[in-house]
């Protein structure tokens, strides 16, 4: 089973929300399951600061050596800052998705929609766990 860290938001997309030190703002990436079934990231299109995203809009784009899949932003929000790290080193998506592999920092523009998404546990049981 993949690692599922509680404290977050999942999308059934199996995108993932980290809460950051400031209110509203959070880590958004690729689960763990997401970037095995991924394989191997070459590449990562990321979005421009700035940029507002309606809930479920793709906000860029993750290939891997297998498929390129859209990225979905999970909730409205907008963009405060983007790891440009992955520019220089896309696979630490696979090796530290919840840490050093997040993809965009987002302000979300509606919390109420942050109940829309899943806790670990729901997250967990859409694995099948």
């Amino acid at each position: 089973m993949s690692e599922i860290p509680e404290g977050f938001f999942y999308s059934e997309e199996h995108e993932y929300l980290k809460p950051t030190d400031e209110e509203g703002v959070f880590f958004v990436g690729v689960t763990e399951y997401a970037q095995g079934e991924l394989g191997d990231v070459v590449y990562i299109e990321l979005p421009e600061v700035g940029a507002s995203f309606e809930k479920m809009d793709p906000f860029g784009n993750i290939e891997a050596v297998k498929a390129v899949s859209d990225l979905y932003c999970p909730v409205a929000g907008e963009i405060v800052e983007v790891n440009a790290g992955l520019d220089e080193d896309p696979a630490v998506v696979n090796s530290d998705p919840y840490g050093e592999g997040w993809i965009i920092k987002l302000r979300v523009q509606n919390p109420d929609q942050l109940a829309d998404l899943m806790d670990s546990t729901a997250y967990t049981s859409l694995l099948g766990g």
